[in-house]
């Protein structure tokens, strides 16, 4: 089967003696094969020069998001703000360690003041993995007060921890006690709040700090969709009767890694009557020929970028029902109208009144929000739809520099079919710029 998306051949190639010779990669990284950093691959390298992309310079996106959060914390009268969340700590200082495991064991942590000092407390023994991030300024261990880590001694590792940031306020901060936190354990809330430490929403901090890319965070995403919508053009291609769901799910694992990317937070692809309702995870049904297979990628890509798109098929290359393609043309739309609305200066508020209105046998499976913020993952904002605006709604205002997915499920209770599209955009001085080029079926649209 052909895939309905390729990247474009040139005879313009990166040149593998050139980059050896080099000291430097496209990005600035140094060029040495025993590196320690995740990135992206020569695959990459290559695809992106074929497309004309430019890689983004990293100390420039370091140092950018760096301010972001200063001035955030100087903004708020904080002191500074702890991490431990390891997407936070990926966007504070670019360092990444094992981010899955620590999700669920919060060995690692990060506090930044609004000075703009930056202290990393990394896994045991794992110092010589940030060796090479200058705006670094100190590395510690001993960030671990889990049950699991600490047993009963973990009020006695909390208090400890405790007392170093305590120690950094003093020195860094003064008589200023204001202290956002992300999240933390429950035994290292209550040793902070032993020392008098006022303890602030650090969330808030990280998701506004966030919100706006800078050039080079741009350059990252574009990198890092052009390089999953390659895997998801693979991903098309190993489609086909005879396999199952987690073959065509397992091909876009394996064109996200081999391109320098990390993970993927979900695995949302279903086929045939699994379809519907959504949210069901690839498994071991077989596709035939003639089924619909939906997803949604959820792919945490080069540079730590999420890139969030989904789309719709049919196995074997077979011509859509009448009822798939309506309920396609309603969901393309959907996201297309919706995309139209985005613009500088939209409110929240506005979106959600003139967002498409979904048929009313669509609504009770509607998608959880029309519209979310995408950066290093899901990000702030999330825009709801009507239903959702009065229990879960709040207000704000598109920025350009922010990036936004659009989204669509179409399904009725009761029906074997689920259609998924969404494509990722950037907010611009102008308007909108679509950065998901990966085409829609045409087939669904006739």
């Amino acid at each position: 089967m052909n895939s309905p998306f390729s990247i474009p051949s040139s005879s313009r190639r990166i040149d593998p003696a050139r980059r050896q010779a080099s000291d430097t990669k496209p990005d600035g990284s140094l060029n040495d094969n025993d590196r320690v950093e995740i990135g992206p691959t020569p695959m990459a390298f290559a695809e992106w020069e074929r497309l004309g992309l430019e890689p983004p310079q990293l100390s420039n996106m370091r140092q950018y998001r760096l301010q972001r959060i200063v001035d955030q914390l100087v903004a708020r009268d904080l002191a500074g703000v702890l991490l431990f969340d390891p997407l936070n700590i990926r966007y504070a200082t670019d360092t990444t360690n094992m981010q899955l495991w620590i999700t669920h064991n919060p060995g690692r942590a990060c506090f930044i003041s609004a000075g703009g000092h930056v202290v990393l407390w990394d896994f045991h023994g794992c110092g010589h993995l940030s060796a090479h991030l200058p705006l670094i300024n100190e590395l510690r261990s001993g960030a671990s007060f889990f049950y699991f880590e600490t047993g009963e001694r973990t009020d006695e590792h909390a208090k400890h921890f405790a007392s170093q940031v305590e120690e950094l306020l003093r020195h860094h901060s003064g008589q200023n006690r204001r202290l956002a936190v992300d999240r933390i354990e429950v035994a290292g809330l209550r040793a902070l709040d032993a020392l008098g430490i006022q303890v602030c929403n650090g969330q808030q901090v990280m998701e506004l700090a966030k919100v706006v890319k800078g050039a080079d965070e741009i350059r990252a995403m574009r990198c890092a969709v052009a390089a999953c919508e390659a895997a998801v053009a693979e991903m098309h291609s190993a489609m086909r009767a005879g396999v199952t769901e987690n073959d065509v799910w397992a091909a876009l694992h394996l064109g996200n890694i081999r391109r320098g990317g990390e993970w993927i937070e979900t695995r949302i692809l279903s086929s045939g009557p699994r379809t519907n309702p959504w949210f069901q995870e690839s498994g071991p049904r077989v596709l035939s020929d003639g089924d619909l297979v939906s997803f949604d990628t959820d792919l945490i890509g080069a540079y730590g970028i999420c890139v969030d798109m989904s789309r719709s098929w049919i196995c074997g290359g077979l011509d859509p029902t009448a009822e798939q393609k309506r309920l396609y043309k309603i969901a393309h739309e959907h996201i297309v109208h919706n995309t139209e609305l985005i613009k500088p200066g939209a409110r929240f508020s506005e979106l959600t009144a003139k967002a498409h209105r979904l048929p009313e046998s669509c609504r009770a499976q509607r998608y959880g929000v029309l519209y979310h913020g995408v950066g290093l993952c899901d990000e702030y904002p999330c825009i709801r739809y009507p239903e959702d605006e009065e229990s879960y709604g709040y207000e704000g205002e598109l920025e350009p520099g922010m990036t936004l997915c659009v989204e669509a499920y179409i399904g009725e209770v009761g029906g074997r079919d689920g259609i998924k599209l969404e494509n990722q955009v950037l907010v611009t001085d102008e308007g909108v710029e679509v950065l998901t080029c990966y085409p829609f079926d045409s087939s669904f649209l006739s």
